[in-house]
């Protein structure tokens, strides 16, 4: 994959299709290449360019950082690629760089989808995140299928849950696919957001869809619905049977809600 010199670091991404520019932006502790299971495809077929990155961290080489020096690299690697004004999509934390670049430089953006997110900490979601953090700092180290099963129940729905067929494929990947906790990816662990970001999301202009998913314990999707209600140009949709990882759970519904509301607002 190219890299590009950006905002102090080398970020390395992969340009695929043509057409006008989609940037997407992942969750923590994942690399861009999960966009391509399912998200590049479709929006390659539907007329788009697609850019996909490595967030800082995922290289560990830089474990000092915050969520601006995200947002920042990611302004940056637009303008490294001349894509701006473009459209962005956006994951968990990928989600809250998204919000935030649209806040920060909305001349870079034209329409922006923010999934499974949130613009305020609750008690839950912080102590899961401290919780997180103090184990990844530790000397424990969990049994794969041990952490397979964790991983599943928090991120999936039921839906799949109760599916014996898909559980054990999603089992076997989670086991065959373990997160390294590198120093780079437990320094994203530490861009937790804290305090109250939704007064500030009410001077967003650019158009916005955020997508909550209905099974989601992570980020519960009435917490997404939180962002969509403080943006006054931003729709809301909520998909059933999904956990986190909706748009892996159920990719053909995330990715006609992209592609519809692209084509629905123009530049």
């Amino acid at each position: 994959m190219p890299l590009a010199a950006v905002n102090g670091v080398k970020i390395s991404y992969a340009d695929t299709g043509s057409g006008e520019p989609v940037v997407l932006v992942m969750g923590t502790a994942a690399t861009g290449r999960v966009w391509h299971l399912h998200q590049v495809p479709a929006l390659v077929d539907a007329g788009y360019r697609v850019i996909t990155f490595d967030n800082r961290g995922i290289s560990g080489e830089d474990t000092e950082f915050t969520i601006d020096d995200l947002v920042a690299d990611t302004a940056e690697l637009i303008e490294y690629l001349e894509l701006g004004p473009c459209r962005l999509v956006g994951t968990s934390m990928g989600a809250q760089v998204v919000t935030e670049l649209a806040l920060a430089h909305p001349e870079l953006v034209t329409q922006a989808v923010m999934m499974a997110t949130r613009g305020r900490a609750d008690v839950l979601r912080a102590a899961m995140g401290a919780a997180e953090r103090e184990l990844r700092e530790s000397a424990v180290e969990l049994p794969a299928r041990y952490e397979a099963v964790v991983r599943a129940v928090q991120n999936l729905s039921p839906r799949t849950l109760n599916d014996d067929a898909a559980m054990r494929d999603w089992l076997d990947l989670f086991a065959l696919s373990p997160t390294i906790w590198t120093p780079g990816l437990r320094a994203q662990l530490c861009l937790d957001i804290t305090g109250n970001r939704l007064p500030a999301y009410r001077a967003i202009k650019v158009p916005c869809l955020v997508i909550g998913f209905a099974d989601d314990l992570r980020l519960p999707a009435h917490l997404a619905r939180e962002v969509a209600d403080a943006i006054p140009s931003a729709e809301y949709l909520e998909l059933a049977d999904c956990g986190h990882y909706g748009y892996l759970e159920r990719p053909h519904a995330v990715n006609a809600a992209l592609v519809t509301f692209f084509a629905g607002r123009h530049s």
